[in-house]
């Protein structure tokens, strides 16, 4: 296979480690198999974990609001043709829509009590299902769906806070980032032609916004560059690009300023010292962008053979022949009891074949059982891109992968 080749489609990945499929009964929408769910769980700890370390409040919004919230927001002037609504047939004069995006309802907890400047910096994060309404003749896998699942966030800020919380973003973004053997870049997304607020607004955000990037680079060494018009409508934005294992640019997680559209269109306060009503303002924040196109990216980026604590499988036991059958199963149970994800392989069939179709799934390690494995109480170790590794005692084994997790 040449280099250009070696990374396949997601789709075709998709389909043959068994991960999801895609249906006409819904265009746009994957159908998440058991182990493309796994991915899709494991992903959903990761950005747990994540929003855990940096104190962040999880919150869940409904999918389906009135089109009144789009309406406040500006999204039903700017964004409607994206949007999936319509009227309710028993209450023609209610028109309800799938929510695009998780920003305007979030403010709806932010308002359902009074706010101090104390309580800021206040963190939502909420991992949400949204719905856009893209073109047919768009659709492409994952990289471009009708159903999204974003890891949001929406952090509410006094204007003294926005450098230092976005610097606290950019590097959670990074070590991510990082650790999946990605080299972020970061753009700096300046004022479109059309947009809500007033030139000092955007004068404001971007100043911010700036600050914060050079303090990035300067501590971690990443440079930015400018994407002159290319910010939202309500605020500019840093938008972390990376390029996959073939050269290709993705834009995935940003921080967006907002001094606008939430803060104003839904009358967002706190209380300030002296006892005053003062503006937050909003710093709307994600680090994979959506769970779809991530998952695509990744399986292309890695052509299938993901990092040991994304593998949906991450050791199959293999038996030689029936008289280990109880060997594998004792090795299968102690490996499931260390929540490794073990699958035995049983059948009777040729160890070689065993192997093979193992290999095929990308799965990290494979332990091969035989006789002699049994007599010594070890297992015989095949590492995924190495090769034979020879036998160990499946506590050196256990040793050797957990710390990969």
């Amino acid at each position: 296979m040449s280099e250009s080749n070696k990374h396949r489609d997601h789709r075709d990945l998709g389909r043959e480690m068994d991960l999801f499929s895609f249906h006409e009964i819904a265009p746009g929408a994957p159908f998440w198999h058991p182990k493309g769910m796994i991915i899709f769980r494991e992903l959903e700890k990761k950005a747990r974990e994540i929003n855990d370390s940096e104190e962040y409040d999880e919150i869940s919004t409904p999918i389906m609001v009135k089109k009144e919230v789009f309406e406040k927001s500006g999204h039903w002037d700017h964004y409607r043709d994206n949007m999936f609504w319509f009227k309710n047939p028993v209450d023609e004069n209610e028109v309800l829509s799938l929510k695009p995006m998780n920003c305007p309802e979030s403010t709806y907890i932010y308002n359902s009590k009074i706010r101090s400047y104390r309580d800021l910096p206040l963190r939502f994060a909420e991992i949400g299902r949204l719905h856009r309404n893209e073109l047919s003749g768009t659709l492409g896998g994952m990289f471009r769906v009708r159903q999204i699942t974003m890891d949001d966030a929406h952090i509410f800020i006094r204007p003294d806070q926005a450098e230092g919380q976005i610097v606290k973003v950019l590097s959670n973004i990074s070590s991510f980032y990082k650790s999946l053997n990605f080299k972020p870049q970061y753009f700096l997304a300046t004022k479109p032609e059309k947009a809500l607020g007033t030139d000092k607004e955007w004068s404001t955000a971007e100043k911010a916004l700036k600050n914060a990037l050079m303090i990035n680079q300067q501590s971690m060494g990443e440079k930015y560059e400018f994407a002159e018009g290319e910010g939202a409508f309500y605020g500019p934005k840093i938008e972390v690009h990376i390029k996959d294992s073939q050269g290709r640019d993705w834009q995935l997680g940003t921080a967006q300023l907002d001094l606008v559209m939430l803060p104003d269109k839904f009358d967002l306060s706190y209380i300030d010292e002296a006892g005053k009503k003062q503006k937050p303002w909003v710093i709307h924040r994600a680090i994979f962008g959506s769970f779809e196109r991530f998952i695509g990216i990744l399986l292309e980026h890695f052509d299938g053979a993901l990092p040991f604590w994304l593998s949906p499988v991450q050791v199959a036991v293999l038996s030689i022949n029936d008289r280990v059958s109880d060997y594998t199963w004792k090795i299968t149970a102690e490996l499931k009891a260390k929540n490794i994800r073990v699958e035995p392989d049983l059948r009777n069939e040729t160890i070689a074949k065993k192997i093979r179709e193992a290999e095929l799934q990308r799965i990290p390690y494979l332990l091969v059982i035989g006789e002699k494995e049994k007599t010594d109480k070890k297992v015989a170790v095949r590492e995924r891109g190495k090769g034979d590794l020879g036998a160990m005692a499946l506590e050196d084994f256990i040793k050797k992968c957990l710390p990969k997790s």
